[in-house]
Order: C-alpha cells, then structure tokens, then sequence
C-alpha cells in the first residue's frame, strides 16, 4: 500500500527527533523533514501554507482560530514550552529593577501576537499589576527593523500600540527610547548594555507555575484543514507517533547509565523536573494542560489577539480528544 507523503516543519527537537528521523516511523506516512527556525516558519507557514503538517506559534492559531479561520487544524503536541519571566529586558544601569515600574513605561514587543509576549503580558497584567492600557507599547523587530504582524489584531479599548518599522528594539532600548522590551530571542546587546530584569529568573519562574499551575506551551502542531479533511487518521497517528517520541526522549533524559546530552548531572536534573512538574514534566493532550491553556487563550482574548472567547475544545480535532479503551 502506497504511504501517504507528508513535508513536516519543525525545530530540531530531542523531544521530536525520533519522528523526523524515522526512529519512530508514522503510520501510513512517508514522511519529508524541513529544520527550520520558527521566524521563518511560521512566517511561511502562516502566509502560504508551504507544507502539509508545520510546527506553528500558539499565539497565531488560537487568533486564526478565534476569527473562524479553520484552514488549518492543531494536534495537542506542544514541541516548545518554556517559562517567560527570563524574556524581560531592561538597560544595565537603568532605575527599573522591579516589575511593577513598568507600569507608566515604553514597553517594545517583535509581535504583540508572539506567543511568547502573551504570556509575558499576562504575566505583567496579572502577578505584577501592570494594566496594559497603562503601557506605550511598540512594535519592532527585536534586532532586525521590519518585522510585521502576522494576524489581525482586535486591540482592547484604550490600548496604545505603535509600530517602529524603521528601528529595532535592540537600539531602542540602548538608547532610552524604551524602556523594557519582551522578547523571546535575546537581543544583540544582551551583556552589553542591556540586562534581564529577572536575573534569577528560574526561581521566579519556579514559584510562578507552584502559585498558577501554568507551564507555558509556546508551539503546536498543525495540519493543513485540507491534508486532513482527505485523510481523517492522520491527525491521531502524528499524536501516537510524537508521543512516543517524546516517551523515548524522556527516557534519554533520565538514563543515569549514559550521557544522551553534553550536560553533567541531566538525570538529577530531570528529577528535579519531575518533583515540580510530575512522572511526564513535558504533556500533550488537552486534559493535562487544561490549566495552561485556558489560561492563554484568556490572556489571548483580554489582549485582542482572540477576537472572541475560545472553548478549548474548539482547538483540536475530535479524533485526538477521544481514544479507544479495551
């Protein structure tokens, strides 16, 4: 029987790595593995729909999502997760050292619908009490000038948000022209004039998932609507594939017998992990990160990412909400 061909785009993952190499083969699927960085992936991905099954920013699904845009359809595999409070920049020699001052403050983002820069501002509006419509915020690429939105914003009443497209909010920041910047990626002059807010940002980020229960998902997977209106199966047959990956990965991660990576200690790191987070430190499927994501898609829709409120069962096919029992 002649497999189904799949082009997938996707980071370089260890978490994944067993599906794009073969390792753990999809069934039915005959499967073609672009590595790309998420920029340029989803920047492809989202305006023209380049490949079958993508890797895709949590923040521009649940917008599409949101405006009853169903072109294309997530699983609940989530290849990039990670805690935001390390992502808040300032200038070295500044006078803001705590959150709370940014309220009243010039505050730069790359994209207001960055998956990272929602959490980040849901953060700030609710743990330090920084209200958004008390922010200038701007808009600019975080070392590059230029960068644009990628969706249809529905910006809250009284929310003040200015595009740069001529700066970058690397020099921005250096020069004073803002005073903090939310980026995902750190900008150039990171070391060099420009400095964390959080500088022990794991123990802030450590107390903030103990008091809310959220464990930032920043990517999915998605699926072209049309690849899987012809082929139904696929999308349960990526989640067994991923899942099992993942389990393999996990596994890797706690072998004290070997290194599977160049860090000393990994396993008594991922202990730790296991001791804050639970046994799976890394989950897909809804039910365990019902928490995380309802969360985000309320951040999403007080911040006018979402243009409506969304169910979360709204962002997944059926066929993965529901498994057989025997």
């Amino acid at each position: 029987m002649r497999k189904l061909p799949i082009t997938l785009a996707i980071g370089d993952y260890d978490q994944t790595r067993d599906v794009a190499t073969g390792e753990v083969p999809i069934q039915g699927v005959s499967l073609n593995v672009l590595y790309l960085r998420p920029e340029e992936m989803f920047f492809r991905f989202t305006f023209f729909r380049e490949w079958d099954v993508s890797e895709m920013s949590m923040g521009k699904y649940v917008s599409l999502r949101s405006q009853n845009d169903e072109s294309i359809a997530a699983i609940p595999v989530f290849p990039s997760r990670a805690f935001r409070h390390s992502m808040l920049y300032v200038r070295e020699g500044g006078h803001i050292t705590r959150p709370e001052q940014l309220k009243g403050a010039r505050i730069g983002v790359p994209e207001w619908a960055q998956t990272a820069v929602i959490y980040a501002r849901g953060y700030l509006s609710h743990q330090a009490q920084v209200p958004l419509e008390s922010v200038e915020w701007v808009q600019a690429g975080v070392n590059d000038a230029g960068r644009v939105e990628k969706v249809k914003l529905k910006l809250p009443s009284g929310v003040n948000l200015r595009a740069e497209p001529t700066r970058s909010l690397n020099d921005m920041l250096l020069a004073g022209d803002i005073d903090a910047a939310l980026s995902a990626r750190p900008p150039r002059a990171f070391g060099k004039g420009i400095r964390r807010l959080f500088s022990d940002y794991e123990q802030v980020e450590a107390a903030y998932f103990k008091e809310t229960g959220i464990f930032p998902i920043m990517h999915v997977i998605a699926i072209k609507a049309d690849v899987l209106q012809q082929h139904p199966w696929l999308a349960m047959n990526l989640y067994k594939a991923f899942e099992e990956a993942k389990r393999r990965s996990l596994e890797r991660l706690s072998d004290i017998t070997a290194a599977h990576a160049p860090l000393a200690w990994l396993p008594s790191y991922t202990e730790r992990l296991k001791k804050l987070f639970g046994e799976d430190f890394w989950p897909y499927g809804l039910e365990p990160n019902r928490t995380t994501l309802q969360a985000f898609v309320d951040f999403a829709y007080e911040q006018g990412v979402c243009h409506r409120r969304l169910e979360l069962e709204e962002l997944f096919p059926k066929q993965v909400l529901a498994s057989f029992k025997v």
